[in-house]
């Protein structure tokens, strides 16, 4: 019997193609967590970053950026080259690669889709429909994209619904394969603007966001390397492989003195993207949790080691001989980002444009201890910000010093003292100038380093005789509270989505107010420099722009600066090809895993 079950076996075996008959090889699965909680994958509706590193490998814009080149350099992803532009930079015209597809879904119904011109106008104009409130709307907005601003205030105005088949003069599908846009004044940096960014402006079937409807946000149908196929809220998200996606393999242009791009160019040049099969991103917030996590190898490297633990990672900038001998890699980045406080600018206490108020808020911004953060609660993974413009972005200059930069608690006393903020009641506090009590409130979370960062803000506040308290929030909670105005003070981070410094200027735009303007500061001479430096050419003239915007940005501090992050990154052995991405978000499809060399989970 034995005899006959192997033969049975040995001609079942040859019978098979060879690739049946031998075992599968082990699907390759990168696991790593986020740091704070997702909210949805629905482009329009998204501001945070944590949702976007989902969506940017879902679905894909135009263009991207080439994974390994610094400085960074745009290329063409879902379009068949560089756009036609107009010698006024008013009109864009671009070409569309036929054969990409979407992703199956039921909403096709059985049948493949292509993505074509008409995609890129119908998920734009979701971008204007005021149902959607799309947290992006502004960067449209500001593209002045002819007729689409006006289309949108029809329809507030009416209180009807969005008219998708309304034509819209500057922006068309010419044909199959052909969108031209027409903006109303010059936009020399359009592509990077709006066309370049995979986790917000990607393409959207109207089919799949008509079969969801209100549950669109979970379920997520673009044309990139990755699906969506397991959701816990707050817990954890599941990718795969797209099994449509289109044959497209890596290509990279590192610069020829860049050592490391150059040697993740050798080994993946020509390899088909992406090279894993499988995505799996825990969240934990806490940071212990997700530091301890990668150590005992669950996952496969972790982005932004926790500043708790850079001491036990990379003593000195280098990485601990510990993990070196198990043969990880850390990966330093001065981020394009900057951390900042918001001040409600419509709150009673410290919002305002008065003298008075603007004392305030410059007297809490004196007493704070931006380098007493960088050593106690950052353990020195940071370097102190002097305005809001970003590392590797125009208008950043690492020379430029500011008040903002300032410790002085004696000269925060005086501004108190000299603006009625004095203790009234005999309580050692002091109060308003009209007698009432003198409390702030700052919205925070449950984290180690918000705690850090807390504890020194209470102790600056008390130092000047000020009276703190904190409402303690998730994170997705607390910008709920900072969109709708809710609020008194907020941190927050901000990371540069593209090479111009003009979009942390939006943060200051009164336009955006509510989105990306979260104190809502409204002041006119800034709207008007925004406005101007969306249409001129990078170079001296607009440089000096933004060192105007800087001083407003200084003397009336709807925001507090303190820091710009050095990020540190470490890989387990088994990954290889990770490089921090400065503007972009999807790097998944960029590096590979190596299954031999992982331990067993």
């Amino acid at each position: 019997m034995k005899t006959l079950l192997a033969t049975l076996a040995t001609a079942l075996a040859l019978a098979l193609p060879a690739s049946a008959a031998e075992p599968a090889a082990p699907a390759k699965t990168l696991r790593y967590a986020l740091l704070n909680a997702e909210t949805g994958f629905d482009p329009v509706k998204l501001s945070d970053i944590y949702s976007r590193a989902i969506t940017a490998h879902i679905f894909e814009s135009l263009y991207t950026y080439d994974p390994l080149a610094r400085p960074s350099r745009i290329v063409p992803l879902i379009a068949a080259g560089e756009p036609e532009v107009s010698p006024d930079f008013k009109t864009f015209r671009f070409k569309i690669r036929p054969g990409i597809y979407f992703a199956d879904d039921p909403a096709f119904k059985g049948k493949r889709r292509e993505v074509t011109a008409q995609d890129f106008v119908y998920s734009i104009k979701r971008y204007a429909d005021p149902a959607n409130n799309a947290q992006g709307w502004v960067a449209y907005e500001d593209a002045g994209i002819v007729g689409l601003a006006e289309l949108r205030s029809q329809v507030i105005k009416s209180k009807k619904p969005f008219p998708y088949d309304t034509e819209v003069a500057g922006l068309k599908a010419l044909d199959r394969y052909t969108l031209q846009v027409k903006t109303e004044e010059p936009r020399p940096r359009l592509v990077e603007s709006i066309f370049a960014g995979n986790d917000l402006y990607g393409a959207m079937a109207r089919e799949v966001v008509e079969f969801y409807g209100d549950r669109i946000a979970e379920h997520p149908v673009g044309t990139g390397p990755f699906m969506l196929t397991a959701w816990r809220r707050s817990s954890q998200m599941v990718l795969e492989r797209n099994p449509a996606y289109r044959e497209r393999l890596y290509e990279a242009q590192p610069a020829p003195d860049d050592a490391e791009g150059q040697a993740i160019l050798a080994k993946f040049k020509g390899r088909r993207l992406p090279m894993v099969d499988r995505v799996v991103v825990d969240v934990i917030v806490d940071r212990q949790p997700r530091w301890l996590a990668f150590l005992n190898n669950e996952h496969d490297f972790i982005e932004r080691v926790p500043e708790e633990f850079i001491t036990q990672a990379a003593p000195g900038g280098k990485l601990a001989p510990n993990l070196a001998k198990r043969g990880m890699q850390a990966l330093f980045t001065l981020a394009p980002d900057v951390s900042l406080t918001c001040f409600n600018m419509e709150d009673p206490v410290v919002g305002g444009m008065t003298p008075d108020k603007i004392a305030l808020r410059r007297a809490l911004s004196l007493a704070y201890d931006v380098r007493r953060e960088i050593v106690l609660a950052r353990r020195g993974q940071a370097v102190p910000a002097q305005s809001p413009i970003k590392p590797h972005t125009t208008g950043f200059d690492p020379n430029y010093k500011s008040e903002m930069g300032d410790y002085d608690p004696a000269r925060a006393k005086a501004l108190l003292d000299m603006y009625g903020y004095v203790d009234k009641d005999g309580d050692g506090w002091r109060d308003m100038p009209d007698g009432s009590p003198l409390v702030l409130t700052r919205n925070t979370q449950s984290d180690s380093l918000s705690r850090s960062i807390d504890e020194l803000w209470d102790k600056a506040l008390r130092a000047i005789g000020i009276k703190l308290q904190l409402k303690i929030q998730q994170w997705p909670e607390n910008l709920k509270a900072a969109q709708a105005g809710n609020y008194q003070m907020w941190p927050v981070g901000s990371t540069a989505s593209q090479p111009d410094g003009l979009g942390i200027v939006q943060r200051y735009y009164g336009p955006a107010s509510g989105t990306q303007n979260l104190p809502r500061f409204k002041f006119a001479p800034l709207d008007e420099l925004y406005d101007r430096m969306q249409a001129m050419p990078d170079g001296p003239e607009r440089e000096a722009l933004f060192k105007e915007v800087k001083r407003i940005a200084a003397v009336y501090l709807p925001y507090k600066v303190h820091v710009h992050r050095i990020i540190t990154d470490i890989e387990q052995p088994w990954m290889t090809g990770y490089r921090r991405p400065l503007f972009w978000l999807d790097f998944w499809q960029y590096v590979d895993i190596d299954p031999s060399k992982q331990p067993v989970r």
